[in-house]
């Protein structure tokens, strides 16, 4: 198996746009957790400065991660992002050292 692909971002809207940008990326979380290659997907809002959202994505490749990025939905969102954002989003890849186990489903 390779190794998963690990990333946290965050978005700080435009005030204005803040919610908007909410509830488009709370509309990605579910149809993204079904996609192949999905080991975990969640969206955070800061607790000290509401309004700044951090995502958290847990990839099974970078295959996987690539292909989440040509769907139309994240395509439209890549090309419109700076209508909401104040400032560029901040993505931190990061390895993981610690084996990844799936939890248990029921």
């Amino acid at each position: 198996m390779t190794q998963p692909l690990t990333l946290v971002g965050t978005a700080h809207p435009k005030p204005e746009r803040a919610a908007e940008l909410k509830q488009l990326l709370l509309s990605f979380v579910e149809p993204t957790r079904q996609e192949p290659g999905c080991l975990e997907y969640h969206f955070h809002e800061d607790r000290d400065e509401p309004g700044v959202f951090v995502f958290y994505e847990a990839w099974r490749s970078q295959a996987d991660l690539d292909a989440h990025l040509t769907l139309p939905r994240m395509r439209a969102f890549w090309e419109q992002r700076m209508d909401y954002l104040e400032s560029d989003l901040d993505i931190r890849f990061l390895t993981m050292h610690s084996p990844y186990q799936p939890a248990a489903r029921t």
